[in-house]
């Protein structure tokens, strides 16, 4: 909104040139999203004790029983940081930022209905798993599809991190392919999110990581020295990426260990559905695997203890699943785990950025 009032004075005053700039409206935008969180973040805590949005337990994870009551559905305090600042420093006539804001809300509202009901029963049993998964593919096939028909000569190709000249085109494979990136992100943040800022912390490389994917495949000239895929005005997507860094941060300050709030699953659902967009809005959508790295381990851990157990006849790889619970199981302590989380994490996204080169 800044933008789009200020910019067309810039001929006349000339310090108003500055909000053309995308790095410096990105960085605007993470510092407003930063600011709303840790000021709204007590609020949020004191309104959802009050109406008892409190996190239910399940029976299972004992050793987190003292949780049980802790404030959840925090994402809600995300969305609001997210939408305000994009708002605020976001370019309202570019088509990319309407889509991410539909996919972001999207998943969100599938997370809300789940918590809410969570909330109402007392008890961790949402959404059934079929109707979230349907509502969840809905609002991943509706992004995919306006993306594709409403931006002319969109790529559907997939280009292959390290292989310059690999990049098969899916052709009208490539909604379902971009879809199913969404879902699984979605999914993979949801399953993560277990102790106190294991979910928030990736999230935030991640977000950071993708800023800088975003703006070069934006940029004509810099996608064409790195080779990667040119996708004209998808930069302005990078404020995006600094609005969702900006509220994570903020929400992290109230959801580190010990954590005074949860994001529930209307913040995990909505953080992981945007990830998952944003690496198929850069053209980089396998490069979330690495990118995503902990996520992928934490769902392939629930994949792999799920198939074995019927298979073998009850026998279990892990301890318990997802791949957290079972290093708990194993008595490291939460907060190793979770710092631990965070260093591989920023590895994975070092590693990642490496491939932009190696080409």
């Amino acid at each position: 909104m800044i933008t789009n009032l200020l910019t067309p004075l810039a001929s006349d005053v000339g310090m108003f040139n500055v909000f053309r700039y995308i790095t410096f409206r990105s960085v605007a935008a993470l510092l407003t999203a930063l600011i709303i969180s840790i000021l709204l973040g007590p609020r949020m805590i004191s309104l959802l004790k009050r109406i008892k949005f409190g996190q239910y337990i399940h029976e299972d994870v004992a050793a987190h029983k003292e949780k049980q009551g802790t404030p959840t559905m925090g994402g809600l305090l995300i969305a609001l940081a997210v939408v305000s600042a994009m708002l605020l420093w976001g370019d309202l006539t570019n088509i990319f930022v309407w889509l991410c804001l539909f996919v972001f809300l999207g998943f969100a509202a599938v997370g809300f209905a789940d918590d809410y009901i969570k909330v109402v029963r007392k008890q961790n049993k949402g959404l059934s798993a079929r109707t979230k998964l349907f509502w969840q593919l809905a609002v991943g096939c509706v992004g995919a599809s306006l993306l594709v028909l409403w931006v002319p000569d969109y790529p559907t190709t997939l280009p292959v991190p390290f292989f310059k000249n690999v990049s098969p085109d899916l052709g009208g494979f490539y909604i379902l392919f971009a879809m199913m990136v969404m879902v699984g992100a979605a999914n993979g943040v949801n399953l993560t999110d277990g102790l106190d800022g294991l979910a928030i912390g990736p999230m935030v490389v991640a977000g950071a990581m993708f800023a800088l994917f975003v703006y070069v495949a934006g940029h004509a000239a810099i996608a064409k020295y790195l080779q990667v895929p040119n996708v004209p005005g998808v930069g302005e997507v990078t404020v995006f990426c600094g609005a969702l860094v900006g509220a994570g941060l903020g929400f992290l300050w109230f959801n580190a260990y010990p954590a005074q709030i949860f994001m529930g699953d209307v913040g995990s659902l909505s953080l992981g559905g945007a990830l998952g967009f944003l690496a198929v809005l850069c053209k980089q959508e396998l490069l979330l695997i690495l990118v995503g790295g902990l996520y992928v381990a934490e769902t392939l851990s629930v994949i792999l203890q799920v198939g074995y157990f019927k298979f073998s006849g009850g026998k279990r790889i892990f301890r318990m699943a997802p791949l957290h619970h079972h290093f708990e199981m194993m008595g490291v302590p939460e907060s190793k785990i979770i710092i631990r989380s965070w260093i591989l994490s920023i590895l994975l996204a070092f590693l990642a950025l490496s491939t932009l080169k190696l080409r």
